[in-house]
């Protein structure tokens, strides 16, 4: 008489029935057997499609200029990372467009040489994102004149249903010109107050504040203001220094001058003095061919040297000649000063010029954008898996997540290789790298199982998370200089890196759970086999967590010791660390002490997505300890909502058995 066969496990010392062995599927004939390849061929195809993009013939070369290093915030960056950065944090996207035909105005290299060489034109783009009532208001709009009138049925349709906009947020310069001084004034009154209790019109009209200057910062940083003619300017301004300072000298002693040329000469050193102060671009490389930051200056500062030495900077003059040609919209002599310019600097720094080149293709390429829209992809087919040809779309779901995380990886790794760092450097790589390392592990679990449920919960999470770093990347260069404190690659290899996998495998754990109560409760489609391969990838993730999450928590205290003085100061950010630790332990626990059974599983895992949301988000609002990184409004209010939504999970989870719709006993088998 055969005996069925048992298994370890862990619930007070009994065997119970064995697992159903992992399906192999059945080998695709026929056309079906190409169609996931077609389906990988065209999602590479879709990745990659912006690298093969070319200007037309006979076009400025705006990939030449945006390629041009500059210095910002600490940073050799090329113009075209300057252009969308700043665009993200004007208007919270990287084009400029009318609503009523959305139609592109520019592209960000385009964009950023009208305000560096024609502001007058770039003063008309609506580039200024208002959502604030109030603020609004006090601009003088009514909400009749913010009302889009769409001439197209089908466009006031789409509005009418929130696909398209229907009223104006983004504004231009121009528009916004005439009431400087009252958004200066009302932005002073706000100052003084703490920022956690400032109203919302307080944070609006400061953030409408700081982005007005950042704009005027821009103008001013290469061509003075009101200048149409650059190189003759500059030209005619070298040509008068002699002149200019003997009038100055001669006026100094009383003696007969020429006062106009004296003048003419004052004039230009006060606008050059104010461009140097007031210019947001370090674009004057030093010419001893350094690339230290100390050694970059500005382009006032630069024209304020011409005074000591008579001759102006080359580089002014290569700017003053790209303005020149580019305000009269003459494409070879602007393409040919940029490619004189740029033959100049890869002489002096070649290593510096190629990071600019992969990060302009990088930037150009936005892998973690276009991945955001894969995941979705595989999300779908994931479901449709469950409804119909499994074999065919899990397949096909299972390679397309292959290629969206190969995707995710080699933009993080060309990230490693622009800044220098490990891959986990501040909040916006953080949700990169969670992401990542959670997608990595569904590929696995979808390559051991089989059964789209490694592709869905992959396509989600992966989706999610450069979502949240999408919106965390309006703050402007995700590349940023390293805090003092956190300067340390060894540190932010090893403690930052192995605590973020932690994060990772406990929101897949969590997310897992999601998909084991949404299929159990509102279909009828978690059978035994099912059902027990989600038991045991949770079970499995949650014990990868926990050991992630304690050594990670260790190796954090370790570099505090080492960095503060003491190993543990009871930070938010540490408790949050400890409480996803004890909260796995707890799990795993009660899962050996036969506390829970499946469905109690599957509740304390979506638990565990809101413990880890608060360890990583919602103690850095708090304004407090060492690792806070400040509040945000809008992340507050997000967090607070996928808190309730998770917990509405693990109400659905404790619906009685007899109420779920797929197979009631199942809780007694699995």
């Amino acid at each position: 008489m055969s005996m069925p066969s048992t298994t370890f496990s862990p619930t007070a010392g009994r065997s119970t029935p064995a697992a159903p062995s992992r399906p192999v599927p059945p080998r695709l004939t026929g056309f079906a057997r190409w169609i996931p390849l077609i389906a990988l061929i065209l999602g590479a195809g879709y990745l990659i499609s912006p690298l093969f993009k070319r200007e037309p013939a006979g076009s400025f070369d705006l990939a030449g200029f945006g390629r041009l290093p500059v210095l910002v915030n600490g940073r050799l960056k090329p113009m075209d990372t300057v252009a969308r950065t700043t665009l993200l944090v004007l208007q919270d996207r990287q084009r400029v467009s009318s609503p009523p035909v959305g139609d592109l105005v520019n592209s960000p290299d385009e964009w950023l040489l009208d305000v560096l060489f024609r502001p007058e034109i770039a003063d008309t783009y609506p580039g200024f994102a208002i959502d604030s009532p109030g603020l609004l208001s006090l601009l003088g709009f009514t909400e009749q004149s913010l009302k889009i009138d769409y001439t197209k049925t089908a466009h006031r349709v789409l509005a009418a249903v929130g696909f398209m906009p229907g009223t104006y947020r983004r504004f231009s310069y121009q528009q916004l010109e005439s009431k400087l001084a009252e958004i200066d004034k009302q932005s002073r009154l706000a100052d003084p107050t703490e920022e956690a209790l400032r109203t919302p019109f307080q944070k609006a009209v400061i953030k409408l504040r700081d982005r007005l200057v950042l704009y005027n910062r821009l103008k001013h940083s290469l061509i003075p203001p009101g200048s149409t003619q650059p190189l003759s300017d500059f030209d005619a301004f070298q040509k008068g220094i002699p002149a200019g300072a003997a009038a100055i000298r001669a006026r100094q002693q009383g003696q007969p001058h020429d006062e106009a040329a004296g003048r003419a000469t004052l004039e230009a050193a006060q606008r050059f003095d104010f461009m140097g102060r007031m210019g947001y671009l370090l674009a004057i490389p030093p010419l001893s061919g350094s690339t230290d930051p100390e050694g970059w200056k500005t382009a006032g500062n630069a024209l304020l040297e011409t005074f000591q030495t008579g001759e102006l900077n080359p580089t002014i003059m290569a700017y003053a000649g790209m303005a020149t040609a580019w305000r009269a919209r003459q494409i070879d002599p602007f393409n040919t000063v940029v490619k004189l310019y740029r033959e100049i600097l890869v002489k002096r720094f070649p290593e510096r010029l190629t990071k600019s080149d992969a990060e302009v293709r990088f930037n150009s390429a936005e892998p973690f954008f276009r991945s955001m829209y894969l995941y979705i992809v595989i999300f779908i087919i994931g479901i449709f898996s469950w409804l119909r040809s499994p074999d065919l779309l899990s397949r096909t779901a299972y390679l397309l997540l292959a290629l969206a995380w190969i995707a995710t990886t080699l933009g993080i790794a060309t990230r490693m290789w622009l800044e220098g760092r490990p891959p986990v450097t501040n909040l916006y790589s953080s949700a990169l790298f969670v992401g990542w390392a959670a997608v990595g592990l569904c590929v696995l679990l979808e390559r051991l199982y089989r059964n789209a449920l490694g592709a869905v919960a992959g396509g989600l999470i992966g989706f999610a998370t450069l979502l949240i770093a999408h919106h965390l990347s309006l703050s402007g260069d995700t590349l940023e200089m390293m805090r003092a404190v956190l300067d340390s690659n060894f540190w932010l290899a090893t403690h930052v890196v192995v605590i973020t996998v932690g994060y990772s495998a406990t929101y897949l754990a969590g997310f897992l759970g999601f998909i084991y109560v949404v299929r159990g409760v509102l279909t009828t489609g978690l059978d035994a086999r099912t059902a027990s391969a989600i038991k045991s990838m949770v079970y499995g993730i949650i014990c990868f967590a926990t050991l992630f999450s304690l050594v990670g928590t260790i190796l954090g205290g370790i570099w505090a010791d080492q960095s503060w003085g003491r190993f543990w100061g009871w930070d938010p950010k540490e408790n949050g660390a400890l409480i996803i630790v004890i909260w796995n332990a707890l799990i795993l626990h009660a899962r050996w002490g036969g506390l829970v059974k499946t469905r109690g599983l599957m509740a304390l895992a979506i638990f565990g997505n809101v413990v880890t949301s608060w360890s990583w988000f919602g103690t850095n609002m708090l304004g407090v300890g060492l690792h806070s990184y400040g509040f945000m409004d809008a992340a507050f209010y997000w967090l607070i909502a996928f808190c309730i939504t998770q917990i509405a999970l693990i109400a659905l989870a404790n619906v009685p058995s007899s109420k779920w719709r797929s197979a009631p006993a199942l809780e007694g088998k699995v």
